[in-house]
């Protein structure tokens, strides 16, 4: 562990005492952090609750904490993709297991449950529109987490086969593969979820295969993403923050889970007839599982 203090350069402080890109200090948050993408969908999760004990907002990273059926919880909207990613699960990190008056790194760890919820293209044509797919794996495109030591958490055998199946260039980031909280997906699985890889992408246009004007590095990636198979598992769908969620959360020693609403089927062309009442329902599902648990 650290024991020096951590500079001013490395963990920017604003004027308040709270963090610098969430605008939070450490009573703000609950110990159960839902992460959304759109800061439009915070207060969509926040109308569920009974009560609300703090609102802020800085830039894309609007937070609401507050009570639900006697549970505290946080919603916290990232925006978008790996990078933005990067920023909220330090950040919050930082809130509970560094002393922000002293700078160092507090003698006891303290576990954040994080669960996000978020929309999703389907790459399997039996995972139709509006259902839920629980990320087992997060399967990284993105390279984010290649900026940290950790080869200790990482899937090597799945990620090999990955490369291998895939034909991945290496000019590319190496992909790499995490299990999510096998403690959070006991608490939100159900018949009523299909479970597999999740694929991370860098980017939305080229990153996920899709064409406009320029010419795609390997056209044939997406094929060959939708045929890859390990022990059974397929890669269920394709978004922008899950496998950075799940390396940072392993490497700092928390709970992360990834909740995705399909809205779109991009193996059979089709997309929600009402994207709003999918993701609520979603909402709703996961917040009955975590206040139950």
């Amino acid at each position: 562990m650290n024991t020096k203090r951590i500079p001013e350069s490395e963990l920017i402080l604003n004027k308040d005492g709270s963090v610098y890109h969430l605008n939070l200090k450490p009573e703000h948050i609950a110990d159960t952090i839902i992460l959304v993408g759109d800061q439009d969908r915070v207060a969509k999760v926040a109308n569920h609750f009974d009560s609300i004990i703090f609102e802020t907002q800085k830039r894309e990273f609007k937070t609401i904490t507050g009570i639900l059926k006697s549970k505290k919880l946080t919603v916290i909207s990232t925006g978008i993709g790996p990078d933005n990613i990067d920023i909220v699960m330090n950040e919050l990190d930082a809130l509970v297991n560094i002393n922000l008056d002293t700078r160092m790194i507090k003698p006891e760890h303290k576990k954040l449950s994080i669960v996000r919820i978020g929309t999703s293209g389907s790459l399997q044509k039996d995972i139709p529109v509006d259902r839920f797919v629980l990320s087992k794996y997060g399967l990284g495109m993105d390279g984010t987490l290649h900026s940290y030591a950790c080869e200790q958490i990482l899937e090597s055998d799945i990620e090999n086969a990955f490369i291998k199946h895939t034909d991945w260039s290496n000019r590319k980031a190496r992909p790499y593969i995490v299990k999510g909280s096998t403690v959070l997906e006991a608490i939100l699985s159900s018949n009523d979820t299909f479970s597999g890889f999740t694929a991370t992408a860098n980017g939305f246009y080229g990153p996920q295969g899709r064409v406009l004007r320029l010419a795609l590095q390997d056209a044939k990636l997406n094929s060959k993403i939708d045929n890859f198979s390990f022990n059974g598992l397929k890669i269920t769908n394709l978004e922008m923050e899950t496998s950075a969620i799940y390396g940072l959360a392993k490497l700092l020693g928390h709970e992360a889970l990834s909740m995705n609403a399909i809205i779109a089927n991009r193996a059979n062309g089709t997309f929600s007839k009402d994207t709003h009442k999918t993701i609520e329902k979603l909402i709703k599902y996961t917040l009955d599982k975590l206040v139950t648990a």
